[in-house]
């Protein structure tokens, strides 16, 4: 039985960004089970308790952690069993490509009793509102934090040798990636970690359990983009099936790239994000290009480093708002819920899941 978890969103400087219409592909005959149902009704705990079944019947298990509450699930794939459960609410609504045959929907909200509910109206209207806000304000600080660590990103894109680095990723490609792989070259994506009201979080275990041999990039500025992309690429030409997590800052760049059936896995790490294990090998591309910068140069990374620590502590005192008046949110749902029934629903899917 192996377990790992990941993230699908990312709290960023543009808003939420979802890679939830990635997930659990039907197309490859996997089955979905789309969760539709307010706050406070149970969600997360349902996916747990499922989650937990298939773990005490010796199942993989693979969670998607929450990105506004890391102790609190968004969804989780049944590998041995082709299925998945999913929260298809906002802010990563998704709706059956297939309806019926490749997706159903488990519908929560049957446990609200709506009277109760429209009771606290007026509660529930400004404690949504609150959390709203704590949001927009999270991500016009992080946009702050953007557009500052781009000043630093351009001073060290400047310096770099980008001839040197790919050099030396041919010659680890060359040693890493002989033979051809048994899978078809399919990229999946997700985050391995982001900004969430807990601080900066990476799930760095996760790319210990599929990948032993780890070489970890040690960079702030985005200096390892072109080189994992080319990994991507030379992976994919032979036939190796990909997990490539891109940056949650800034998602259109790679942050991590792992080849789970070579064990193989290359990863960003830094002062944010800093790896504690024992990597195979470390590439200092922070090193190569400050080695060329002038003592002013020096300084004024040094200032920009400190700005962004600050603003970064800013988001994640707003996103920790958020989550208090979210928490608050579902206070005021949880006597509108009927537990009991979802529970029940809970044990049922679990026998449909196990009997697959």
């Amino acid at each position: 039985m192996a377990v790992r978890r990941y993230f699908l969103g990312a709290n960023t400087g543009k808003g939420f960004v979802s890679l939830y219409d990635e997930f659990c592909k039907p197309e490859i005959g996997n089955f979905l089970y789309v969760i539709k149902g307010g706050p406070g009704c149970g969600k997360s705990s349902f996916m747990k308790k499922i989650g937990k079944a298939a773990e005490d019947a010796d199942l993989d298990v693979e969670y998607v952690i929450c990105s506004g509450d890391p102790d609190s699930l968004d969804g989780a794939i049944f590998l041995d069993r082709n299925a998945a459960i999913v929260d298809g609410t906002s802010p990563h609504v998704l709706e059956p490509t297939y309806a019926v045959a490749s997706e159903r929907y488990v519908d929560l909200t049957r446990f609200y009793d709506v009277e109760a509910a429209k009771a606290r109206r007026t509660e529930i209207i400004a404690l949504s509102d609150e959390y709203r806000a704590h949001y927009r304000s999270a991500y016009r600080i992080l946009h702050a934090m953007g557009e500052v660590e781009s000043e630093r990103r351009m001073a060290m894109h400047a310096q770099m040798d980008f001839s040197k680095l790919r050099r030396r990723t041919d010659g680890i490609l060359a040693r890493e990636l002989r033979g051809d792989g048994t899978g078809s070259g399919r990229v999946d994506r997700a985050f391995l970690g982001g900004v969430t009201h807990r601080g900066e979080i990476c799930r760095f275990d996760t790319v210990e359990a599929l990948c032993p041999r780890i070489y970890a990039i040690i960079d702030s500025a985005g200096l390892g983009n072109e080189m994992l992309e080319t990994v991507v690429q030379a992976a994919q030409a032979k036939h190796f099936d990909i997990i490539a997590c891109p940056n949650p800052d800034r998602p259109r760049e790679l942050h991590h790239v792992l080849i789970p059936e070579k064990g193989l896995a290359f990863i960003t790490t830094n002062a944010r994000n800093p790896y504690d294990g024992k990597p195979y090998r470390r590439l200092r591309l922070d090193a190569m290009a400050e080695e060329k910068l002038t003592r002013a140069q020096k300084a004024k990374l040094r200032f920009t480093r400190r700005v962004e620590a600050s603003l970064l502590d800013e988001a994640v005192s707003a996103l920790s708002d958020a989550k208090k008046a979210h928490d608050a949110l579902e206070s005021a749902y949880h006597p509108c819920v009927d537990f009991e029934g979802a529970t029940a629903l809970a044990e049922k899917e679990i026998k449909r899941l196990l009997k697959q």
